[in-house]
Order: C-alpha cells, then sequence, then structure tokens
C-alpha cells in the first residue's frame, strides 16, 4: 500500500512539475512598435497629443472615415436576400478575383486575355505577401539560399512573413539620408550584383515607410536590370489609387514590368483605397509564362491555401466587386479616392508651407511634397522624434517616419512648430 502512494505522489509530482515548467523557455517577445506607440497615444491625457504612428486614414476630425461607397454596397448586400452564408471556393470569390485582377493589372493586360495570370482571394495584402512567400519557398527554382531582397527600409512586417517561411531577407540600398530620397545608384548596383535569378520584393506605389519612389524612368531600368539577370519581382501594392489619386497611375511599374515581361507577382490589398481595414481583403496574382503554367500555378495555391485558411471570407470581397464591376459605383469610389489621397496631398503642402515661408525651419524641406503616400520620412533623428515624443506628445517611431493622415487643420500647426523647436535644438 505504501509502494502505490509513493507511485501516485511521484506520478502526481512530475505532472505538477511538467505544467509549471512546460512554457518556462519560450521566450517574451517585444510587443509590435506601432500597437505599441498607438497604445502609449491612447493612454496619454495630454489635450494637445498627436498621433502620427497610425496606419490607417483619418478625416479633417481624426475620424475613421467610411467611405460612402461602401455604405451603397453595404446597402446593397443588405437587401439582397437571395444571398448566404456559404463556403467560397478555396481560391476565392471568382468575381472578386477577376475584378482585382482587372484593376490592378489592367482590363487590356495581355496576361490576363491570355489566361497567365493566377489570381486568389487573400486575407488583405498581409495574406497576399504571406501566400506569396510560401509559393516561391516551395515552389521557387533557388539557385543557392532561400534569399528575398528588401528594400532598406521596408514595411517592418515583410521581414517577419519571410523569415516564417524559411525564407532569409536580405537587404538593398534604397533610401538615401543624405538627400532624405532614392539611393538610386545604390539599388541598382544591388540588382546587378546579385546572383542570378534572385528575388527582389518592389513596393509598386507609395513605398513604405519613406514614401520614396522611383520615377518612371527609373522604373524602366530596374526592369532592364531584373531581365538582365533573370530576376524574379515580387511587387507589393498597398495604396493604389491611395497615393496619387488616380488608380491607373498607381498601378503604371506593374503593367509596364508585367508588359516587358518580367517574371513577377502581385500582392494586392483594398484595406487603404476602400477603407476596408477590418474586412482584410486582398489577392494574390502571379503572371505565368502560359496558361498551362498558371494552372498548375493553381493546383499548389489551392493546396496552400487550404491547409491554412480552407477558403477567405466573403463580405469585404462581396462589397468590393459589386464597387469593382459596377460603374457608378466604381466612379464614385474613384472620387472617394481623390477625397483621401487629396486630403493628404493638401497636408503635404501646408506642412512644407508652414516649415518653409512661416516658421523658416533650418534645413531643406522639399522631400515634404516631393514624397508621395499616406507615409513621410522627416530625416530628423532617432533622438529627435524622441523629443518629440516625450516632450511634445507628439507620437511617431524612432525612425523619424510619421503618416500624413495623422495631420489635420487641428494639428498641423501645433506639429510645425514643435517638429521646429526640436530642429533648432530649442
Amino acid at each position: 500500500m505504501t509502494s502505490r502512494l509513493k507511485q501516485i505522489s511521484s506520478h502526481l509530482f512530475s505532472q505538477n512539475k511538467m505544467s509549471s515548467e512546460l512554457w518556462q523557455n519560450v521566450p517574451l517577445a517585444p510587443p509590435d512598435s506601432i500597437f505599441k506607440l498607438t497604445a502609449a497615444y491612447k493612454a496619454d491625457t495630454y489635450a494637445k497629443k498627436v498621433n502620427l504612428g497610425v496606419g490607417a486614414y483619418r478625416d479633417d476630425d481624426n475620424k475613421p472615415w467610411v467611405l460612402p461607397v461602401v455604405k451603397k454596397a453595404e446597402q446593397i448586400i443588405l437587401n439582397t436576400p437571395a444571398l448566404d452564408h456559404e463556403y467560397l471556393p478555396i481560391t476565392g470569390l471568382p468575381e472578386f478575383t477577376t475584378a482585382a485582377a482587372n484593376l490592378i493589372l489592367g482590363s487590356d493586360s495581355r496576361a490576363i486575355s491570355e489566361t497567365r495570370v493566377t489570381s486568389v482571394q487573400t486575407i488583405s495584402g498581409t495574406g497576399a505577401n504571406h501566400l506569396g512567400a510560401l509559393f516561391l519557398s516551395r515552389f521557387y527554382p533557388w539557385s543557392g539560399n532561400k534569399e528575398i531582397y528588401l528594400s532598406d527600409p521596408t514595411w517592418a512586417n515583410h521581414q517577419a512573413i519571410f523569415k516564417n517561411v524559411g525564407i532569409t531577407p536580405v537587404n538593398y540600398p534604397y533610401y538615401d539620408p543624405k538627400t532624405i530620397g532614392l539611393d538610386f545608384d545604390g539599388f541598382l548596383s544591388s540588382l546587378k550584383s546579385a546572383p542570378a535569378g534572385s528575388v527582389f520584393l518592389l513596393h509598386a506605389c507609395a513605398h513604405n515607410p519613406t514614401g520614396v519612389d522611383p520615377t518612371r524612368e527609373q522604373w524602366s531600368t530596374i526592369a532592364d536590370a531584373i531581365l538582365e539577370k533573370g530576376h524574379y519581382a515580387f511587387f507589393d501594392c498597398a495604396y493604389q489609387g491611395f497615393a496619387s489619386g488616380d488608380l491607373d497611375n498607381d498601378a503604371w511599374a506593374i503593367r509596364f514590368f508585367v508588359d516587358k515581361g518580367v517574371n513577377m507577382l502581385v500582392c494586392q490589398s483594398f484595406a487603404k483605397n476602400a477603407g476596408l481595414y477590418g474586412e482584410r481583403v486582398g489577392a494574390l496574382h502571379i503572371i505565368s509564362t502560359s496558361k498551362e503554367a498558371a494552372e498548375r500555378v493553381r493546383s499548389q495555391l489551392s493546396v496552400l491555401q487550404r491547409s491554412e485558411i480552407s477558403n477567405p471570407p466573403t463580405y469585404g470581397a462581396r462589397i468590393v466587386t459589386l464597387i469593382l464591376n459596377d460603374p457608378a459605383l466604381f466612379d464614385e469610389w474613384k472620387r472617394d479616392i481623390q477625397t483621401m489621397a487629396g486630403r493628404i496631398i493638401n497636408m503635404r503642402k501646408q506642412l512644407f508651407k508652414l516649415l518653409t515661408e512661416e516658421l523658416h525651419t533650418p534645413g531643406n524641406w522639399d522631400h515634404i511634397v516631393n514624397q508621395i503616400g499616406m507615409f513621410s520620412f522627416t530625416g530628423i533623428t532617432p533622438e529627435q522624434s524622441k523629443i518629440l515624443t516625450e516632450k511634445y506628445h507628439i507620437y511617431l517611431t524612432a525612425n523619424g517616419r510619421i503618416s500624413m493622415c495623422g495631420l489635420n487643420s487641428s494639428t498641423i500647426g501645433y506639429f510645425a512648430e514643435s517638429l521646429d523647436k526640436v530642429v533648432r535644438g530649442d
């Protein structure tokens, strides 16, 4: 009896020990920098606080803006009794993926007419990046190590996405802090020196986080260098229309590369340009050299998608499909996009005027109006960024990146004055 009690006691002790120590070796991960910044902003009680870290559009009252065209599309969905909540196909809502491909590649795209495009609905742009990365990890003909070249800097999540599928990120020169512009020579040199068949991630427009884009002439040179070395272009497009206010203009680089015959894929998001952040609407488009290759690609993407999310959600895709396929709604959407892009561009112009004409802030501030899209690299140092946050309650990332959406008619004066004081060292 005593022996049996000892066995039971030993067993219970082992179980308790295993339960208490099971996750003791799991390292504590650091919080996401942007979400940490937002949390600090929300906890701040200072009346003049400003959040310039937000990656979502805000109107001039600093409020989230539901696009009027989205509201109309939602009403149509609500008043369509025939709609159900059944599963979508693994690759998504066909009407959505077709319309999304036409939007970003152009309805007159030869790749589409020749049935060389494989389009899959994804969990917004992040899901498109992940699915594209996973596909390349499994099937790209790597000549050596699995590596992808990312711009320095790039969207922070790019690093994690590729590492998680076994692809090692390698930086290529992109931003030149001396000119607060594009290091085009460094970029081009990296394209020419990288091993043949390397994979390069390219931001289609409104580069995140710098707001610095190549010119069309520079894009042409980049395409030639990629073709010469047989590289693969991994396009990430999160801001079509949202950058310049023109959907076709912001898709120019992608369409140019397709016409040139560059081997490539495209990640597409409708979070920003449709304001559907929480609905997670996106697509992955892989351009193949033949219809037969596209069918093989589709078969494997279906397998990958099935194992991860089974099939994508319907609601956001239905909203976007209605907007893209109804001429009246599409025209209204373009006007909504112009409203958002126009406000951002206006904030750039106002900030530039305040710094140069009214405050005469030391330094050259041309980059404020030369950059494009939601984000702007101000060119200030991490120490200056820290002072802006700690002393003036202006929340921005340590590298000096600001979201132009966080500025409005009520905050831009305070921000400009605070930035002026920090630059002067007051």
